[in-house]
């Protein structure tokens, strides 16, 4: 999945939810369930999401509703062999990122 999102520091939960086109609940609740999600809040509990969590959302992402994982076998392969699957999945969205590109480059033409 290519998620589009500006260049930014910190990203909303609604920014988040849209780029990845799924309720702002899924994402509190995964941020429960996964230890590697873990967005700033700042004093009135407004979560604000990093790159880095972006990034460990895509992998959840992919894992659960992609790839077909439970949380539990997801959460297992996450801890287990992250390593792997996270050049594995950097690998795919780079080249996902250039298939994008190589398709407005084809409708231009």
């Amino acid at each position: 999945m290519h998620v589009e999102l500006p260049e930014k520091r910190y990203y909303s939960i609604g920014e988040v939810a849209k780029a990845f086109k799924v309720n702002t609940s899924l994402i509190r609740f995964w941020e429960k369930e996964f230890d590697v999600l873990k967005p700033k809040k700042n004093a009135k509990g407004t979560r604000k999401f990093t790159q880095e969590d972006i990034k460990n959302l895509k992998l959840i992402y992919h894992l659960v509703k992609e790839r077909g994982f439970k949380l539990e076998g997801a959460k297992i392969h996450l801890k287990e062999e992250k390593k792997k699957t996270l050049n594995n999945f950097e690998i795919i969205s780079k080249l996902e990122g250039i298939k994008v590109e190589l398709l407005k480059i084809k409708d231009q033409l």
